[in-house]
């Protein structure tokens, strides 16, 4: 799809526990929102209007569903027993739109196993072509898939973990962490992205070939602890 032609950011809420209420404040305000079945009451709950509903609707509240009927949501009912996850039905639904970038919002379950599905389902290869981010729970999750390069907003101190998806990461290299990397090759199986520390305001990470996530798992707290003033000594 040519770039012109591209929508605003899909923002792609699924089940679970509730998100972050910090996360409001990260949304785009020029989005699309697709809720996956129980991702309805978690949106509205914080004040975001939904376009579309996805899901087998067994974990979306009776209110909820009455409340996306009674507003006119799109929804897109599909059976129990199914191929795919809600959320992925989401994030292919959202992809179908056109979007310039998929911003994902959840928190962590009590689904190990749904938890893991939905983290790798944001580096399937057919969202390749538009920027990827999640918020899980406090935690952010950048996906970078190579080659690529980017530029990651963090705090000085700031905990952040690279790990890699679908196979090996290849040609890594950083700026701006404590340990850095150059050219490396991270394994799915093996730690060594993991607990790594900004020391600058932001890292450049570089993938040659593979993908990461890029995880801050205290992103949130790190934001509110930037944006609160220090009391004056005394």
């Amino acid at each position: 799809m040519p770039a012109e032609e591209l929508m605003s950011t899909a923002v792609v809420f699924i089940g679970g526990h509730p998100p972050h209420p910090g996360v409001l404040a990260h949304l785009p305000q020029d989005r699309w929102v697709v809720a996956a079945d129980s991702g309805y009451d978690h949106a509205t709950a914080l004040g975001v209007e939904v376009d579309l509903l996805v899901g087998d609707m067994d974990s979306v509240s009776l209110d909820g569903l009455l409340d996306a009927a009674g507003h006119g949501v799109t929804i897109e009912r599909f059976p129990t027993d199914k191929d795919f996850t809600d959320t992925e039905l989401a994030l292919r639904a959202a992809l179908r739109h056109g979007p310039s970038a998929m911003v994902v919002v959840s928190c962590v379950g009590d689904r190990l196993d749904h938890s893991i599905s939905a983290l790798m389902a944001l580096a399937d290869p057919s969202l390749a072509a538009i920027p990827v981010e999640a918020w899980w729970g406090e935690a952010h999750v950048t996906v970078l898939r190579g080659p690529a390069a980017r530029v990651i907003g963090g705090s000085v101190g700031e905990t952040v973990s690279l790990l890699p998806v679908d196979g090996p990461a290849e040609g890594v290299t950083t700026t701006g962490l404590l340990y850095a990397l150059h050219n490396e090759v991270l394994h799915a199986t093996a730690s060594r992205g993991v607990s790594n520390v900004f020391t600058e305001p932001s890292l450049t990470i570089e993938v040659r070939h593979g993908a990461l996530l890029v995880i801050r798992p205290h992103a949130l707290r790190s934001a509110t602890a930037a944006a609160t003033p220090e009391e004056p000594r005394t």
